[in-house]
């Protein structure tokens, strides 16, 4: 019965910081064609999000991103109504670990994170692992700890932070968004970030050594920890498709419009000779 209510609490909390935040839209930089014809199976896709969570999620990891979901390509073979592959497999806060279309997120601002020489087998190790664990419920206990500490966000210093994201119950069934990719990867014995390197006189040395020491297990991993990765390729759509700037029709109000309306400049008088 305790579970019961405990469940359905954590699913309004849960629905809660799902809601978009108001006023709020991230810029969409990639075309949605150029976006699926870059994407790999077991390319990490990281998003931007809008809802009161991620605001959270990119204060507390000082990140852009707030979201990533493992490209599976057809891999499931189940599709949409309109025939679009469930491409990309997700934890929801309140769904759990599922699979969604792309077109979820083509009106987002996204990074598609590529890890770097991953063989064929351990693409479909990886692909194989993040599958195995669809249905799996989002942790609970890591949904009432966002809402405690990100409503409203407290101002908290830089050393603080990561360990705020080491939530959660600990228990391997069940997970979040970055947890669930990072133990995908680990499985197959894939580096998601470097072993430390003590540093002493450059500037955030020390939080620089602590931060690094301190994630070593997988619940710690946030989205933002792919895109600084060595490992992992930073890809852009548009860049992969061939981007020629010399083809590109000039915006309106270009800068050769805007400087032809300017004003001609005062003359120099630095050598004027008064009059006398």
């Amino acid at each position: 019965m305790i579970r019961r209510v405990m469940g359905s609490i954590g699913r309004a909390v849960g629905r809660y910081l799902s809601e978009p935040v108001k006023n709020y839209r991230p810029l969409t930089t990639s075309a949605p064609s150029m976006l699926r014809a870059a994407l790999r199976p077991a390319d990490v896709l990281l998003v931007e999000g809008n809802t009161r969570v991620s605001s959270g999620i990119k204060y507390l990891t000082q990140s852009t991103w707030s979201h990533a979901a493992l490209y599976v390509g057809d891999a499931l073979g189940t599709r949409t109504a309109d025939g679009e592959p469930l491409s990309l497999l997700e934890v929801d806060m309140v769904e759990g670990v599922w699979a969604v279309p792309l077109s979820k997120y083509t009106a987002f601002h996204t990074r598609i994170c590529r890890p770097i020489a991953l063989t064929v087998e351990d693409t479909e190790r990886v692909i194989a692992y993040t599958l195995s664990r669809l249905g799996e419920t989002y942790d609970l206990k890591n949904m009432f700890d966002l809402a405690r500490y990100l409503l409203p966000m407290p101002p908290l210093p830089s050393r603080w932070r990561r360990r705020i994201m080491a939530l959660g119950s600990g228990d391997p069934t069940k997970s979040i968004c970055s947890t669930l990719i990072a133990q995908a990867f680990q499985s197959v014995g894939y580096p998601i970030l470097p072993d430390m390197i003590r540093r002493h006189s450059d500037p955030g040395a020390d939080d620089h050594n602590r931060e690094l020491l301190t994630i070593r297990h997988y619940s710690l991993y946030t989205p933002r920890d792919f895109d600084i990765s060595p490992y992992f390729e930073v890809v852009k759509p548009t860049v992969e498709h061939g981007f020629a700037y010399k083809g590109m029709l000039p915006p309106e109000g270009s800068i050769s419009e805007a400087r032809a309306a300017e004003p001609s400049p005062a003359p120099d008088r630095d050598f004027e000779v008064e009059p006398g």
